[in-house]
């Protein structure tokens, strides 16, 4: 492979505002995996944001890829699985599996597309300081004849526009707006983006805690939800407390520690069989490998209110946000009625759109 970008490269990010600023280009925010892809030729390597290959686990993409894309480019995009109408991230997830031939059952059992939105080379011509707006003109040529699962990203610069989408493209699965001044060139691993994401809060129970990796401080908070049936379901982490909270908080749990935590709701978490029947924390994680997923039990008598931006099935998507301590909130009342609906929309109709 020879192109005048080369991999591996890190992806341009983006950082969280508020509100949708103005005079920008405006892009639906994908919730999937990040891929950086180089074709030169035959050869294709879809790259991690990490700059880690991808390629493996994708193997009915990069064919995709080979017939849609030109000869030699380099491309910035989101791999996705759309499952029933919408993105299905614990879908994608599965695919990062170590067994080939478990790869490719999921390939042709869930297959994935590819969302292109930034283009950082073509031919012998790196992109990295052209704008924005020359960028994405040229992509939007590169693309013109490409063919489902290779997708040009839908873009505005309307402002009006990207509030709808904002409003409407949850129901879908995505993950709300990315603002891109048109003079902005390529900076690798630098947030000069602009993210617009949904924040909803909850009132959860907050049943245990891990530590930190720095020592005996509370390094994430696990919460959980009540189903119908009245049983505690593992829902996420609150974190991102200052070291000091961090110290506080096990001072502060203490009195609600179980130990041994045998008559807690999430007891069984260690035996692997028990995942299947319910939510439980410590879950083997394909991405954290060996990481030590062990957690401190406590008493499910402290209620929590936490910012989260959407749910994946019956969790939150992303490590929530603590707000406050709810007292005067009983555990009984933390259930998943509480939370809001998005409005079902096809994501077809996300990908027909101008």
């Amino acid at each position: 492979m020879d192109l005048p970008v080369m991999p591996p490269v890190k992806p341009m990010l983006a950082k969280s505002v508020k509100k949708i600023p103005p005079g920008m280009q405006y892009e639906a925010k994908w919730d999937g995996f990040r891929a950086i892809v180089h074709r030169d030729g035959d050869e294709v390597v879809i790259g991690s944001r990490t700059g880690k290959p991808l390629t493996r686990y994708f193997p009915e993409l990069a064919a995709h890829l080979l017939a849609n894309l030109p000869v030699r480019c380099v491309v910035d995009g989101e791999i996705v699985i759309a499952h029933e109408g919408r993105l299905d991230f614990d879908k994608l997830t599965e695919r990062i599996h170590p067994a080939d031939s478990r790869v490719r059952l999921l390939a042709e059992q869930t297959p994935s597309s590819f969302i292109a939105f930034d283009l950082l080379a073509l031919g012998d011509e790196a992109l990295l300081d052209a704008p924005l707006s020359v960028r994405r003109a040229m992509l939007a040529a590169a693309l013109a004849d490409a063919v489902a699962p290779v997708h040009l990203a839908p873009a505005t610069t309307d402002v009006a526009v990207a509030q709808e989408w904002f409003e409407r493209y949850e129901g879908a699965g995505l993950d709300g707006i990315v603002a891109k001044p048109l003079d902005l060139p390529y900076r690798p691993d630098s947030r000069l983006m602009f993210k617009i994401k949904h924040e909803r809060t909850a009132d959860v129970v907050v049943a245990g805690y891990r530590f930190h990796k720095s020592g005996p401080i509370v390094g994430s908070l696990l919460l959980g939800l009540n189903d119908a049936s009245g049983a505690l379901q593992h829902v996420g982490v609150c974190a991102a407390f200052s070291m000091k909270v961090r110290e506080e908080l096990i001072e502060e749990l203490e009195p609600l520690r179980m130990d041994p935590p045998d008559s807690h709701p999430w007891a069984a978490w260690a035996e692997e069989s028990a995942h299947e029947s319910a939510r439980l924390p410590g879950a083997q994680s394909r991405w954290t490998g060996k990481k030590d997923l062990s957690w401190v039990a406590l008493r499910p008598e402290r209620v929590a209110e936490v910012a989260y931006d959407h749910m994946e099935g019956d969790r939150f998507r992303h490590t929530a946000q603590f707000r406050r301590w709810r007292p005067d909130r009983e555990p009984a009342d933390c259930t998943y009625a509480q939370l809001e609906e998005p409005v079902r929309y096809d994501l077809s109709e996300v990908l027909s759109a101008p």
